[in-house]
């Protein structure tokens, strides 16, 4: 088996190039980023088509549309991609450093450190700052210990959504399946809420990024408490993770919980409303400064033993590949 018939190891490759270098800032002035493209349709055709004036199931039909043909689109260039770069190693290194702008593992550590070294210093104002850039709260309203919790949850619901999800589609479909994979998260965090605007637009798109994540979320769940070496984190994850909000998200945040010995989730506000969402892990305490720069710590351990487990994989299909 050829080296450019290995989805897994692409998909390594690309994970590689990401946290060594990142989409260089150069390129990002010069041509902008995948995800801002994606990000560019989207929009586009939100506007155009997500009129108040249609009814619910309309409005509904037409985000569906939307949905399945952006994700047609992006996965279609990206099986060109695929096709017409030579399996040469300049062609495989090509394809998996733009596979790299669509796994955020490096940009997801740096914005949880953004938040964990001025709440660690007790500067509340730009802890506040850094916490916005990751979350939809209101930092405002946030104390300390609220700033650490939304900090956690982040980093536990984003290492799935943003790292080991599109590397899980990737490896098992290559390119392709990265593109389509992202497509439908970022979908999902730009029309997926469940407000007027979006309810029904968004409504397709939420539902497919909610099926896209099932096997990641549990899969990142498994990967912090074993990092963890925790049997709390387990025993929580199993428990808990049914009581949250989202179907998929629950797993990896309770996982940190129990990691952590701390409580997440819980209730919230976002633009002046109250959301009483269950707990995680009710009984412990509230999570400090300490806890956010622990939690790197074992998200740092969780995603090295899912680089290791894809290295395992790859070497497996090479091995059975080379004895055919």
């Amino acid at each position: 088996m050829s080296l450019a018939a290995n989805a897994p190891i692409l998909i390594l490759l690309a994970w590689v190039f990401e946290v060594a270098i990142g989409w260089p800032d150069r390129l990002y002035k010069r041509i902008g980023h995948p995800v801002v493209w994606i990000g560019s349709l989207i929009s586009f055709f939100e506007q155009t088509l997500n009129r108040n004036a249609w009814s619910h199931a309309v409005r509904y039909i037409a985000g569906a549309m939307t949905t399945l043909l952006i994700v047609a689109v992006v996965t279609t260039v990206a099986v060109i991609i695929a096709q017409v770069l030579p399996p040469t190693w300049w062609g495989i290194g090509l394809e998996a450093m733009i596979a790299s702008s669509l796994i955020a593992s490096r940009s997801l550590y740096a914005h949880v450190v953004s938040v964990a070294r001025p709440l660690a210093e007790g500067n509340m104002d730009d802890a506040r700052q850094a916490v916005s850039m990751i979350v939809g709260r209101d930092p405002t309203q946030l104390s300390p210990s609220g700033i650490a919790r939304a900090s956690l949850e982040s980093l536990a619901e984003n290492a799935s959504d943003g790292v080991v999800a599109p590397v899980f589609w990737g490896a098992i479909f290559g390119l392709p399946g990265l593109s389509a994979y992202k497509t439908i998260n970022t979908l999902d965090s730009m029309i997926g809420h469940k407000n007027d605007r979006y309810a029904a637009f968004g409504g397709c798109a939420a539902r497919l990024d909610d099926l896209a994540n099932i096997i990641p979320a549990r899969l990142t769940g498994l990967l912090i408490a074993t990092a963890s070496i925790k049997t709390a984190s387990f025993t929580l994850m199993f428990r808990d993770a049914r009581f949250h909000r989202s179907p998929n998200a629950g797993w990896p945040e309770a996982a940190m919980a129990g990691a952590l010995g701390v409580r997440l989730s819980g209730p919230r506000t976002y633009n002046d409303l109250v959301t009483n969402d269950a707990w995680l892990n009710q009984w412990a305490h509230d999570p400090e400064a300490d806890d956010v720069r622990n939690g790197l710590v074992f998200y740092i351990r969780a995603m090295a033993l899912g680089a290791a487990l894809l290295v395992l994989i790859a070497v497996g299909i090479s091995s059975w590949g080379s004895g055919r």
